[in-house]
């Protein structure tokens, strides 16, 4: 059996550019690539009948993210609570978490303001446009 490596996090977007440009602009992450994918054998991969995507390949200090916009795009989930079985979200590092928030754009949802936990790790959470959780904390 061969030892899996990471290969990327994956995040499913309903608007792929609108997406992108968040990432881009308030992480500053690079974008490796985008392409699409479609075909029988892919919709039969994803197990979504007739599926097509669009994807983005943006580079987090050497941790590949990929956005993903399907055709044709499910439901959204309407809970995105952190406490719910299934949840995801995405930590990315910064070296000062208050300096961060201070400069995020106005129209960026936070859960709150930076805490320090009792480990002693500032925290922030941040909603991406699709309602996406991601996790800023001290590198």
């Amino acid at each position: 059996m061969s030892e899996p490596t990471a290969h990327h996090v994956g995040i499913t977007v309903s608007d792929l550019d609108r997406a992108v440009d968040f990432y881009t602009e308030t992480f500053d992450l690079d974008l490796l690539s985008e392409f699409s994918v479609g075909g029988d054998a892919f919709a039969e991969a994803v197990a979504v009948e007739g599926a097509s995507a669009e994807f983005a390949h943006l580079d987090a200090d050497g941790v590949r993210i990929e956005l993903v916009a399907y055709d044709p795009a499910a439901e959204s989930t309407e809970t995105s609570e952190l406490n719910r079985q299934g949840a995801t979200h995405l930590g990315l590092s910064v070296d000062d978490v208050e300096a961060f928030y201070a400069d995020l754009a106005d129209d960026v949802e936070t859960l709150s303001p930076p805490r320090t936990t009792d480990t002693g790790t500032t925290i922030l959470f941040v909603r991406d446009p699709e309602g996406n959780l991601i996790e800023v904390l001290d590198a």
